[in-house]
């Protein structure tokens, strides 16, 4: 019978996401031999080794890998049982912890959590902006109680509810040729620079992936890409006419108002990309996260051009 402790779970957890003993060891305010002590005694139980040690720290190894969702499930678990027994007292109160995508700090939702923070002052926001892929990862570890991303996660342990829409709009520099214009034929673009987000291989980022199938769609799939992991950054360099970029409108908003940036109507690039409402399956809410997650459902559409709930993929606008 194979008898694992917690904190064995949770030192392969720390080293894990780490990427160090050294570094685990530091978090955990444990020594470094006690650390490996820990994982002697994990691997021990599972009768394999569960990391390899490389230049400059550890990697998991396959067996590593294949425990490590489990492992984080266990303290994902543990944290909603101490959850659950401090919300016996029922109430909104309390804290939720809530990851989303950066680029939607700057739209509606901003708005919206400021405004459930003056609605409920006993309930403290714990807000942490990752991408797509990692607002999943955070729920799923129960890092974050709630998430909100961009199009669907097929990972079974999370429950993903599309809650509204973000238009995309093609934007472009004051001085560009086609600004404010219509290009009915979407390989006027051929020559033009593409300003996107970072597209990971093993873990491709959902924006940066939706913008490549559009462009792909649209005939445009040789196009020139520069990456840039910043949205801020990607409007800088737009305005300065490093190239043009396709984003969502409620996230440049002001630089539209102020002309900073302006629009090119390219219709076989219209559409929208799905924001996600992300909650672990089977995850322990408090009255405080239950709130929120209502607000979220039923606030981001009021005054925008919000879409059905139940929609899994983006709509084209004709």
């Amino acid at each position: 019978m194979i008898a694992v402790t917690i904190d064995e779970i949770e030192t392969f957890v720390s080293i894990a996401r780490l990427g160090g003993f050294a570094r685990a060891a530091e978090a955990l305010h444990r020594s470094q031999p006690a650390i490996s002590r820990r994982i002697e005694m994990l691997e021990d139980q599972l009768r394999a080794p569960v990391f390899e040690r490389v230049h400059g720290g550890v990697v998991l190894t396959e067996a590593g890998r294949s425990f490590l969702p489990f492992a984080e499930a266990v303290l994902a678990s543990i944290k909603d049982g101490t959850e659950a027994v401090r919300g016996v007292e029922g109430g909104e109160h309390g804290a939720v912890a809530v990851a989303l995508v950066g680029t939607l700090a700057s739209t509606r939702f901003a708005d919206l959590l400021r405004r459930f923070g003056r609605a409920h002052p006993r309930v403290r926001l714990e807000l942490r902006t990752a991408t797509s892929q990692e607002v999943s990862d955070l729920v799923r570890r129960g890092e974050a109680t709630v998430g909100l991303r961009y199009f669907a996660d097929a990972d079974p342990s999370l429950l993903c509810e599309v809650v509204t829409e973000e238009a995309l709009v093609v934007v472009c520099a004051p001085d560009h040729p086609l600004a404010g214009r219509r290009v009915r034929d979407a390989r006027v673009l051929a020559g033009e620079r593409w300003v996107t987000f970072p597209s990971r291989r093993r873990r491709p980022e959902a924006f940066a992936t939706a913008l490549e199938q559009r462009l792909a769609v649209a005939g445009l799939g040789t196009g020139d890409i520069i990456r840039i992991d910043s949205l801020t950054a990607q409007k800088r360099f737009v305005e300065a006419g490093f190239g043009i970029a396709l984003l969502t409108e409620s996230g440049v908003e002001e630089e539209l108002r102020t002309r900073a940036l302006r629009t090119i109507d390219v219709p076989a690039l219209r559409g929208g990309v799905p924001v996600t409402l992300v909650l672990r399956r089977n995850g322990y809410l408090s009255g405080a996260a239950r709130t929120l997650v209502t607000v979220i459902r039923t606030g981001p559409g009021r005054g925008s051009d919000r879409r059905a709930p139940t929609a899994r993929r983006p709509a084209t606008r004709s």
